[in-house]
């Protein structure tokens, strides 16, 4: 019997765990949504051919779970209406686009949506997206965004927090959220 010493990658890995396929078709990357499940724990990307296959691991769960919790209790106290989607899939077949962001929310068109199964191709996006990127990502976030529509992003990396409004197809930073303008960023 012959044995192999087996090496393991010691080094902490912080965030997600992400792998990246090339070349993969709009159909292919439905097959792979469909083979998964709704309730499976990954989040795909698709980009025009790209797509990223992103595993949440702790670090990235706990910033995602705290930063929904302070947008439910903002809700709350501004006395708004949500509809939560969590990491529901935002997908246009006619952009070749796709993602399952950490928290999608409709809140100023919340009665647009209430009680519907979201289509991107006749309902707005959601308001607000939040993304807990503390991993570098293949896919160009902000871009797949502004693609689909969605107003304003969120992105955490563990230590910055980022506020994006869209303007003109494409996103600006800014200081202050435009789902709550009361509440300035460094509040956040």
């Amino acid at each position: 019997m012959v044995t192999v010493p087996l090496e393991l990658n010691t080094e902490q890995i912080r965030g997600e765990k992400r792998v990246v396929f090339n070349h993969l078709s709009w159909l292919s990357y439905r097959q792979i949504l469909q083979a998964l499940g709704e309730n499976n724990r990954a989040h795909l990307f698709y980009d025009r051919g790209t797509l990223e296959i992103t595993m949440p691991l702790e670090e990235h769960e706990f910033y995602r779970e705290l930063i929904g919790l302070f947008i439910r209790i903002l809700v709350v106290e501004l006395g708004l209406k949500i509809k939560s989607l969590g990491s529901t899939t935002l997908a246009r077949e006619d952009l070749e686009r796709g993602a399952e962001p950490d928290n999608a929310y409709y809140i100023q068109n919340q009665a647009k949506v209430l009680g519907k199964r979201i289509n991107l191709t006749e309902d707005p996006p959601p308001d607000l997206v939040v993304e807990v990127d503390i991993t570098h990502t293949d896919i160009n976030k902000l871009a797949l965004y502004a693609r689909l529509g969605v107003p304003e992003l969120w992105r955490f990396n563990g230590q910055i927090w980022r506020i994006y409004r869209l303007e003109k197809g494409v996103y600006q930073e800014g200081e202050f959220s435009p789902t709550f303008p009361l509440v300035p960023k460094t509040k956040l």
